[in-house]
């Protein structure tokens, strides 16, 4: 540290107490992560802490809002239940990070790196020879008992041998000064991509003091990661996937942000089906192989006909796969038994009989009552318990692992330990509450203790266990860690871990001397059915907005909803279910928001501004619909959201890869399109028109100048339907975008097989042909009627062929 540096680091200790910023004080007989026991900066926090101290609070609030601008920009979000309202909402990130000196995270490391290897011996045993039960380390109860237990699991060896591949550790510091693990997670860890937003938004607040500062990054543990699933596939030409429960879940951003950044397939359950002992995705070209599943739902749920038969969203014969050994499931099925909390009174243990040391890293203290007649002695000990900032998640359980009583120590605190030991007969876990170091969190203008723990990664690579430099801290929203959960208000911080000496600058980007140019992956059926509709629901919303502005353009001029023209339209609009008694009509909203919900479901495959720009379009609808008036009001509205809708339509258009996921989505918004129109024609260019229909039309097809420039004469039924039905040049006419459709068929796969037309390719030229032949004349009610149909059908053949 520079003499400048280290002057200015004096200075903010000496300001300690004073300064607002600087008025920080560790929690008497609780460890502190900037401050040690004497008080004094520990010097992993001496360089940040000076700089920030260089800040006034309206530096630091316009750093903070950047994170928080990123943040809603990429749409990172959270599921919250038990509301009323929409559960999605915002990350709560807490921007100060929490520093971790390297030397210490070292033997951290080791200690999880142990754990890890630990677990998955105890994975292996449980599923295979069951020693650990026979030979009286683990109770037959808290295993077969189990709900998590897995029995059609038991015998399965993994296709690579190996149980476990990801997991992650809740650890937290005790008064000690000690790391102590608080729970283990193996089932399904969240987590991971939350903690790179997490650091992405963070160095967005600091950018400068993380440049400076010798962090370590995380891209490399993802690429080692990503690397040893690819060393998994048995076939070069299987598929790695990320195995989502669906857009429900509340951990759904993550899937899709973790499927994105490695380059995985996200698929759901019904996207898989199992032949001959294989897994399959069905895609757009057909049955395509997956040989790596990076499992994100409960085990249980994975294969209704083996395990739970209730399960929606799982895939049957997954089981059957396992067994032949043709897939690899990340974590295996059953892992999540390793998660029972009871595990912890045995693990130290198993520990010395599997691995023949003690633990690096202590559990949380643990009794199990069920085969200890000590009763008395249990009762002092919980007794004992440390009431206060505490990590105190459901502090007894039954032999199954499950919760007796509550969910917090302090929700019980005023039942007694004879009261608890009684609660549930002889077999109970009692399980000791530590209390959790605190860390700075910035609140109310000022650095302020909050309760904290650690959630830490751990990937199985080709060089062993490794451990991600840093994860991500649950800040707690008060003094009492019971509220360190995001569900109880909590919040989320970058965790930094601090070297002595320049780290290497990784990244997911390969070498330039391996670069291969690898074309796309298959597209999943269910991913094709989403872009479809959306570019279905997108153009659909535009049609209603174009109609609608039209409409309160003319009622701002007359104000008379009886005039023909408007009172034709009005007909023409309620046999869509679009009231235009309502400015912003209910069906405009449900279109615009069944938008936004296939492309939530296809967020591995969106861009983020294509997402934000779509958001923004909702956002702007829903605060129209009870706002605006009828007339001119609305017709500026409508205007408004045209040019929203075009601005996200401008974004995928430039922007989006000119693959198959891009043809399904232009397909579904040129058949709309020519729906619209087709239907439009055929209500509004008849004989009995009334008045003003053609003018109208014009407008509603954004073609007013081009049929001033086209043809010397007034609006006619004649020129409109050429220009708007027959003319090949205009992107607003029916004939362009079956020309389109055409285009963009005969680059699906399997357009053609064996030198001939595939039925569907066929149906697309004859619409084409068809329609290019007609001319104005012969244009009519009938013929517009026919082609609807036509269109309608065109749509079914396009699903029986692609998206079944």
């Amino acid at each position: 540290m520079s003499k400048k540096q280290t002057a200015e680091v004096t200075r903010s200790e000496n300001r300690i107490g004073s300064d607002p910023v600087f008025g920080y004080r560790a929690l008497p007989g609780i460890a502190d992560e900037m401050l040690d026991t004497n008080g004094n900066v520990r010097p992993v926090w001496q360089n940040f802490l000076a700089s920030i101290g260089r800040m006034d609070e309206t530096e630091l609030s316009n750093r903070f809002a950047r994170a928080d601008r990123y943040l809603r920009d990429a749409g990172v979000f959270y599921r919250a239940y038990g509301t009323k309202e929409n559960s999605e909402r915002s990350w709560p990130l807490s921007h100060v990070p929490v520093l971790i000196d390297d030397v210490e995270w070292q033997a951290v490391s080791k200690g999880l790196t142990q754990r890890a290897e630990l677990l998955e011996r105890m994975a292996a045993d449980i599923y295979g020879p069951n020693r650990l039960v026979a030979e009286g380390f683990l109770p037959p109860s808290l295993v077969a008992g189990n709900p998590e237990f897995l029995r059609p699991m038991v015998g399965v060896l993994p296709a690579d041998g190996h149980f476990l591949h990801f997991c992650s550790f809740e650890i937290g510091r005790g008064p000690d000064g000690n790391w102590w693990v608080l729970s283990d997670r193996t089932e399904a860890p969240s987590g991971a991509g939350f903690a790179l937003e997490n650091r992405v938004a963070t160095t967005r607040a600091f950018s400068d003091l993380y440049a400076e500062t010798h962090v370590h990054r995380l891209a490399g543990f993802f690429g080692a990661f990503r690397d040893e699933l690819q060393s998994r596939k048995k076939h070069p030409d299987d598929r790695i996937a990320v195995l989502t429960p669906g857009v429900a879940n509340e951990t759904y951003f993550e899937h899709a942000y973790i499927a994105r950044y490695l380059g995985f397939m996200l698929l759901e359950g019904e996207d898989l089906t199992v032949i001959d002992g294989r897994v399959m995705v069905r895609t757009v070209a057909g049955l395509k192989p997956v040989g790596v599943l990076w499992r994100r739902l409960d085990a249980a749920f994975a294969d209704p006909l083996e395990l739970n038969q209730s399960s929606h969203i799982g895939t049957p014969g997954i089981v059957e796969a396992l067994r032949s050994g043709s897939v690899s499931i990340v974590n295996s099925l059953g892992s999540g038994i390793l998660e029972t909390r009871a595990f912890l009174a045995f693990t130290p243990t198993i520990c010395r009989h599997l691995l023949g040391e003690d633990p690096l890293l202590p559990s949380i203290a643990t009794w199990w009552c069920g085969q200890q007649p000590e009763r008395d002695q249990v009762a002092r000990n919980i007794e004992k318990m440390v009431i206060g900032p505490a990590y105190s998640t459901r502090p007894f359980f039954d032999d199954n692992g499950q919760s007796i009583l509550g969910s917090s120590l302090r929700d019980n605190a005023k039942v007694s330990a004879a009261e608890w030991l009684q609660a549930d007969g002889p077999k109970l876990v009692g399980q000791e509450v530590v209390t959790l170091s605190t860390t700075p969190a910035w609140v109310n203008g000022k650095l302020t203790p909050r309760p904290m723990s650690l959630r830490v990664y751990v990937a199985r690579t080709r060089d062993g266990w490794q451990v991600m430099p840093g994860g991500f801290a649950r800040i707690g929203s008060g003094a009492d860690a019971a509220a360190i959960a995001m569900q109880a208000g909590g919040s989320a911080a970058d965790v930094w871990i601090v070297s002595q000496k320049p780290v290497e600058q990784m990244t997911l980007l390969p070498a330039e001397e391996s670069f291969i140019r690898i074309m796309p992956g298959s597209l999943p059926s269910r991913a094709a059915d989403n872009l479809f509709w959306l570019g279905r629901y997108i153009e659909r919303a535009e049609g209603a907005l174009r109609i609608l502005r039209a409409w309160h353009g003319r009622y701002a001029e007359t104000a008379n909803t009886e005039m023909p023209l408007l009172k034709d339209i009005t007909d023409y609009l309620a046999g869509l279910d679009i009231d235009t008694k309502q400015p912003v009509p209910d069906s405009l909203m449900a279109n615009i928001n069944s938008a936004l919900f296939s492309a939530s479901n296809i967020r591995d495959r969106f861009s983020a501004d294509g997402w934000l720009a779509l958001n923004d379009l909702a956002k702007t609808a829903r605060k129209f619909q009870s706002t605006v008036q009828a007339g001119d009001d609305a017709t500026h509205a409508m205007t408004i959201l045209l040019r929203k809708l075009a601005g996200f339509a401008g974004l995928v258009h430039e922007n989006m890869y000119r693959f198959t996921g891009w043809r399904f989505l232009s397909i579904g918004r040129y058949l709309e399109r020519g729906l619209h129109m087709t239907r439009l024609l055929g209500h509004m260019s008849g004989e009995d028109a009334p008045d003003g229909a053609y003018d109208m039309l014009l407008e509603i097809g954004d073609s007013v100048m081009t049929h001033r420039r086209r043809y010397n004469v007034n609006t006619a039924a004649l020129t409109v339907t050429d220009l708007l039905a027959l003319d090949p040049l205009n992107p607003r006419s029916i004939l362009y975008q079956l020309n389109e459709i055409k285009t963009e068929v005969e680059q699906l796969p399997n357009a053609f097989s064996n030198g001939q037309m595939s039925p569907f390719y066929r149906e697309a030229m004859k619409l084409h042909a068809g329609l290019a032949v007609m001319t104005p004349e012969a244009m009519n009610a009938s013929v517009y009627n026919h082609l609807e149909q036509e269109l309608g059908r065109f749509s079914d053949i396009l699903a029986q062929t692609y998206l079944g």
